[in-house]
């Protein structure tokens, strides 16, 4: 069995939920042994299940420190999905220890904490990677790369919180470099606009829950629209797991720096709304 110990900042939350049968389901299609069978949480949650109800109900064993999991898991997944002002005290945590993680979404507050973690790995020789799901959306394949514009629209309670998804889309489409950002705020609709020296253009559109929907158009070609109803969190479990086989990353380092530059950027134009600022 290949053990995987989950850190959280309280385990009760939708991903930690949600994982151990995206990870079965790799197990069955990929003839694979992965379990969650560690985890240590910070504290646990007000309105749900304690660290121990949580382990109890899915046959893992509490960690009283981060060490601990460490040094009984094969592998370590770094959750605190809403929480990403600790992924850069669990990341040193863990890299010091020599062990290569996957951090989740959103994996830090601002672009200056996201170079920290990536010096950190750098300085303990060690590999990570994170990713919205988003990035897993098999509707964006036929983009990658190839796109001019694009309108990207999907739902979310804050942008702080959720643009992070539509900035992962915008990045696997269109590649890095963005220059500018600008953010305006039509009734419930949050409207973001990113600016790229070579002429490319991309509208984020943020609003309450809406369906993720991507309107682009490749190089020479007419618009298309696709609306994203492909397993994307399963592929992003895939993902997950042939790193841990592998220790390759998928997709360029570089393009999860651009997130977090453009995301960083957008949460400052916030506070002047309807001006461009540098990303």
């Amino acid at each position: 069995m290949k053990t995987i110990g989950f850190i959280d900042y309280f385990i009760d939350e939708w991903h930690a939920n949600t994982y151990p049968d995206l990870i079965k389901h790799y197990n069955e299609t990929h003839g694979e042994d992965f379990a969650v069978k560690y985890v240590w949480a910070e504290k646990d949650n007000e309105n749900g299940l304690t660290t121990e109800e949580w382990c109890e109900k899915f046959g893992a064993k509490k960690c009283k420190t981060i060490g601990e999991l460490c040094r009984k898991s094969d592998y370590v997944i770094v959750l605190a999905p809403s929480n990403p002002e600790v992924h850069l005290r669990y990341a040193r945590e863990v890299m010091k220890r020599g062990v290569s993680p996957y951090i989740d979404k959103t994996f830090a507050q601002d672009f200056k904490t996201a170079k920290a973690i990536f010096n950190l790995a750098e300085k303990y020789g060690v590999k990570f990677f994170t990713s919205s799901a988003l990035r897993y959306a098999d509707e964006l394949d036929e983009f990658e790369g190839k796109t001019e514009s694009a309108l990207i629209m999907g739902g979310g309670a804050s942008v702080e919180e959720y643009v992070i998804h539509l900035v992962e889309m915008a990045v696997k489409i269109v590649g890095v470099g963005a220059e500018k950002v600008r953010y305006e705020k039509k009734g419930r609709q949050e409207w973001m606009e990113i600016g790229y020296g070579n002429g490319k253009n991309v509208t984020l559109m943020q609003a309450d829950w809406i369906p993720y929907e991507v309107t682009a158009n490749k190089v020479g070609e007419e618009s298309k629209t696709v609306t994203i109803n492909s397993p994307f969190f399963q592929n992003l479990i895939d993902d997950i797991l042939n790193f841990f086989l592998t220790g390759e990353i998928s997709f360029p380092t570089e393009q999860t720096l651009e997130v977090m530059k453009i995301r960083t950027a957008i949460i400052k134009a916030k506070e002047k709304e309807g001006r461009w600022i540098k990303a």
